[in-house]
């Protein structure tokens, strides 16, 4: 093996490397968040669960706030690629259905997904909320970022023709359904199947959204007509 060649090797598995270790601190401190509380944990805890050096994630992450953020976004959008959901194909594919009905069925199914992801650690996130300044400001970025989401949605939904309200009004239901209260109400603690959560989603947003002409019937979780 060259010189040259054995540089690139050991360089790209440095960075390979370094990849793992990150993702492995940031499981480790969702894991603590969610078990312990985001006030309760600390650096030393997460770095012991995630078998490095307290330095080590200090020099990755700076802080315990930045570690919460990283942790957030992973949960959200399922890895760590810093490319927003608005900006990923399973959106934009969801974006370009015509029908609007269908594509209220399909972005549900999306957002039940996304909520089972960051349902534990969005719990102690509002728990954490009242006494950590960091949970109180995560919560209000994860606020605004979806708002600004949901802003896309109601443009693009607005631009079928299908609206039987104003994009405004689409925009606030949407974002007021996608904050995971309701996932958790009748989810987490009722009991309900995501599959049913989602197919109930979609349903209210086309019963509330969906000008009646563009409506279909939407089969219930268990394959009635709703």
């Amino acid at each position: 093996m060259s010189e040259h060649v054995k540089r690139q090797y050991n360089s790209t598995r440095r960075q390979e490397q370094a990849g793992e270790t990150r993702l492995r601190i940031i499981r480790a401190a969702h894991e603590l968040f969610v078990a312990n509380g985001y006030g309760r944990t600390t650096i030393a805890e997460i770095a012991l669960t995630a078998g490095v050096a307290v330095e080590t994630i200090y020099a990755t992450f700076r802080n315990k706030p930045e570690l919460l953020r990283q942790a957030w976004y992973v949960s959200f959008r399922g890895d760590e690629e810093d490319i927003r959901l608005l900006d990923r194909p399973e959106i934009r594919a969801i974006l370009a259905e015509p029908d609007l009905t269908t594509r209220f069925g399909k972005h549900a199914a999306l957002v039940t997904a996304v909520c089972r992801r960051i349902g534990p650690l969005l719990a102690a996130l509002h728990g954490a909320a009242g006494s950590e300044p960091a949970a109180a400001a995560m919560l209000a970025e994860w606020d605004e970022r979806r708002l600004d989401a949901c802003t896309a949605y109601a443009e693009a939904a607005a631009a079928t023709g299908q609206l039987a309200v104003s994009q405004g009004e689409c925009r606030d239901v949407l974002a007021a359904t996608m904050d995971g209260a309701l996932w958790q109400r009748l989810v987490a603690e009722c009991g309900w199947p995501d599959d049913r959560f989602a197919a109930w989603l979609g349903r209210l947003w086309t019963s509330q959204l969906v000008k009646p002409a563009g409506r279909q019937i939407l089969p219930t979780a268990a394959g009635r007509e709703a």
